[in-house]
């Protein structure tokens, strides 16, 4: 790949971001689609230094940005113009500038949905309780992906209720919130696990039906995966996630589709070849 002086410059901005995948992803579709771009990670100190990247985005010299934790509210806030869906998250994970304006939108909530559609081809969505495990940042826009594909019925369980609880209010009603004790919760047809560092779920009165699907995707792996398969259940890896909100910010940024490159094979050959 030949990167000249007129390169576009895109790239994943976030803290810490060092772990991000994105660039691997995005950089093989580059190559893959004969561009003259390039995709690299920013790690921000604080809010201020984010706030340096908008302004060299609005100068013309960065063509658009994914945004990961803790920066997605300021995403949002810092739009001259957000989708519909961005404004329902209180989020964006992806950025565009053109012209001097910033454009935001959410392709969290698609990358879950394609997730499921993926790896869980026979999930009805539509079939039974949800139940999401974490109110942190990645959560709102999660619950308004299930909720807009159909879920019925989410219920929200958080070490701290009262945060649960704020974030289920933002949905009028839609949305329950669960007791302290995970066992107390039967007959989710679907548990999403996006709590922050290792999980253990019990699954023992889960349908046998049930799906699992963890929100992280390092490692690959996790406790709660490996939980939900020895019960028997079907489980959908984070890696899922990255890979389906991945071809939409691509458009989003490049305006034009992603190649037809496999990202989640290309994510696992990285990976691949940084074992020992």
């Amino acid at each position: 790949m030949t990167i000249t002086g007129a390169a576009l410059l895109a790239g994943v901005v976030g803290r810490p971001v060092a772990h991000s995948l994105s660039p691997v992803i995005h950089n093989a579709w580059i190559e893959a689609a004969g561009m003259d771009a390039v995709y690299a990670a920013f790690a921000p100190p604080d809010e201020a230094a984010f706030d340096l990247l908008i302004q060299a985005g609005r100068a013309g010299m960065i063509h658009g940005l994914n945004v990961t934790a803790p920066f997605k509210g300021q995403a949002l806030a810092c739009a001259d113009e957000a989708s519909e869906t961005a404004r329902a998250c209180g989020s964006a994970n992806v950025l565009a500038f053109r012209d001097g304006r910033v454009r935001a939108h959410s392709t969290d909530g698609e990358g879950l949905l394609k997730a499921l559609a993926e790896q869980a081809p026979d999930f009805d969505l539509t079939a039974g309780p949800v139940l999401f495990l974490g109110a942190g940042g990645a959560a709102r826009a999660a619950v308004a992906a299930l909720l807009a594909g159909g879920a019925q019925e989410v219920v929200i369980l958080n070490r701290t209720r009262d945060r649960a609880q704020a974030l289920a209010e933002t949905f009028d009603g839609r949305v329950g919130v669960a007791g302290d004790n995970p066992a107390d919760i039967a007959g989710a047809r679907l548990v999403i696990n996006a709590v922050s560092g290792p999980m253990a779920f019990d699954f023992g009165s889960t349908p046998d039906a049930a799906a699992a699907l963890e929100m992280t995707y390092k490692p690959l792996e996790t406790p709660f995966l490996m939980a939900a398969r020895e019960r028997g259940l079907t489980g959908v890896d984070g890696l899922g996630m990255l890979t389906g909100q991945a071809g939409p910010s691509f458009e989003f940024i490049f305006d034009r589709p992603a190649p037809d490159l496999d990202a989640r094979a290309v994510v696992l050959a990285h990976l691949q070849g940084l074992q020992p």
